[in-house]
């Protein structure tokens, strides 16, 4: 089954790449890899929160705000490589949260993304991670994360 017709079954839609915020590219490519640039949670051009998770953002809403951010890094990847099914495996993913000083869920945070991928491509869908508590990112946002995925 193509990841196309997975999505469709999930209801899932991946969105329009995001605009940087910065001097870089979403994606870039070498062999066989695409590497995403940190990709927020953007849902049409803004984020839906902001803050330290433990703090301003609880948890639960970290968790899916990691969801719509692996979203946004598949985007990336699409427009890199032309579409989500010549993605063959993801190789690693990297969750940063934004984090109260007390906070150290990060893992459970970072499953908002790595279920997501587990949920679209099954097997090939595992990865090796990180995630890692940081003291503020870029616009405030709770969370940013980086994608390596394999395409053919």
């Amino acid at each position: 089954m193509s990841v196309t017709t997975r999505l469709a079954e999930l209801g899932i839609v991946i969105p329009a790449v995001a605009k940087p915020v910065a001097s870089y590219v979403p994606a870039t490519t070498t062999g066989n890899l695409v590497f995403t640039a940190g990709q927020l949670p953007f849902v049409d051009g803004s984020l839906p929160a902001t803050g330290k998770v433990g703090a301003e953002v609880s948890p639960e809403d970290a968790k899916g705000f990691a969801r719509i951010a692996v979203l946004n890094a598949l985007a990336a990847a699409q427009t890199a490589i032309g579409s989500v099914d010549r993605i063959t495996r993801i190789v690693k993913l990297v969750v940063f949260v934004a984090s109260a000083p007390d906070f150290s869920g990060q893992p459970a945070v970072a499953n908002g993304a790595s279920d997501t991928l587990v949920e679209i491509f099954g097997d090939t869908g595992l990865h090796a991670r990180s995630a890692v508590g940081v003291a503020v990112l870029p616009l405030d946002a709770p969370v940013e994360l980086e994608l390596i995925v394999e395409f053919a």
